[in-house]
């Protein structure tokens, strides 16, 4: 019998470690590039939500470049009008965070309140939250500017020692300004690369890729556009749903929440912040602490009931995707992996996986080499 047909131990093990060393080659190379490949994940990420907002403007102007420019156009000014009418609100609610922290960490009337109405150890855990340094700078002046410079030290203490004095400033823009024009020119080719990439597969191969990249599709349609709509509305509905309660910065948490719903469910994690600035509400307006707890969870099942019974059926229909243990785990291992780089390709990759995993595990398909 031909050696192909029975592979010797060392053709064997060849097999097994060399798709793993080019793994490990593949992300070492992503990590050194990282600072550059950023930028362009960024900026493909914004392509591809942004192109079905261009393609429907193309149907009516005809025209792909002035069809990209509407739709820049459209997504900046909506950003700019949201930031112009949120801007005051959250201003306020952080303005007025900071006044009653103050208040909490003095003597005064609030805090005998909250000593004599709050168990021991809850108003101990309010007072050693409220005292620490991080939490005091955050709020510090009640400036949102400041907050969020506070907030991006804290989260991105590499990219804000980077974006710190006259210098920094200026590379930023300049980064914005390559991301900006990296998200023009995908956009300007996306529909001519969408439909001339498959001329460059072999055509031995070119049915079982397109199956393949099928699938990958479906997948991330559902992550990246669908899943972001549904996260954008339960964001929406949840400051709304604060605010209407009284709840402190509760714009801000809901806009939060909203952005934690990328992963489905993990919004639950929102109910520790949301119990905490609840219970400084409770102590600055006298009302009951479980009245408080009672009308945040009411405001967490109704925006579930409106996310389950409206949102994901109409906007996700029925697809079925990746699990929401599955999304959290690759964004952790991804992350871990490439930094930055690896929370932006982290959905992709996964849905690569799985793809190929449905393909040639689940389906008993053969894999072409």
């Amino acid at each position: 019998m031909s050696t192909t047909e029975n592979p010797t131990y060392f053709e064997r093990t060849m097999r097994v470690i060399l798709p793993l060393g080019i793994c490990a080659a593949l992300i070492w190379l992503a990590q050194y590039l990282s600072d550059a490949l950023v930028p362009f994940c960024i900026a493909l990420l914004a392509a591809y939500l942004m192109n079905p907002l261009a393609e429907q403007l193309e149907k009516v102007i005809k025209n792909r470049a002035v069809a990209v420019l509407g739709t820049l156009i459209i997504v900046v000014g909506f950003f700019a009008a949201t930031m112009a009418l949120t801007a005051p609100l959250i201003t306020g609610e952080v303005a007025h965070m900071g006044r009653l922290l103050s208040e909490v960490m003095q003597n005064s009337e609030l805090a005998e309140r909250a000593a004599k109405h709050l168990p021991p150890d809850v108003w101990q855990a309010v007072k050693d939250v409220a005292s620490r340094p991080e939490i005091q700078d955050l709020f510090k002046g009640g400036d949102a500017l400041a907050m969020a410079k506070a907030v991006l030290a804290k989260v991105l203490p590499g990219v804000w020692g980077v974006m710190r004095g006259a210098a920094g400033l200026l590379a930023g823009l300049a980064g914005l300004v390559v991301v900006l024009l990296y998200t023009v020119f995908l956009m300007l080719d996306y529909r001519r690369v969408r439909e001339n990439w498959v001329e460059i597969i072999p055509p031995a191969q070119r049915e079982l890729v397109l199956a393949f990249a099928e699938d990958f599709q479906a997948a991330m349609s559902r992550y990246f556009r669908a899943q972001a709509a549904v996260a954008a509305c339960v964001g929406i509905l949840f400051a709304i749903g604060f605010s209407l309660i009284g709840l402190p910065l509760g714009i801000l948490l809901g806009l939060f929440i909203g952005l934690l719903n990328m992963v489905p469910y993990l919004q639950l994690a929102g109910f520790v912040p949301a119990f905490f600035l609840g219970t400084v509400h409770a102590l600055e307006t006298g009302t009951g602490l479980w009245t408080v707890f009672g009308l945040i969870i009411t405001v967490f099942a109704v925006v579930q009931l409106v996310q389950d019974a409206v949102l994901t059926p109409r906007i996700m229909g029925q697809a079925t995707g990746l699990s929401p243990a599955v999304i959290l785990l690759s964004l952790s291992i991804w992350g871990k992996l490439l930094g930055m780089l690896g929370m932006l390709i982290a959905i992709p990759m996964t849905c690569l996986l799985w793809a190929w995993y449905q393909r040639y595990v689940t389906q008993g398909a053969e894999p072409t080499t």
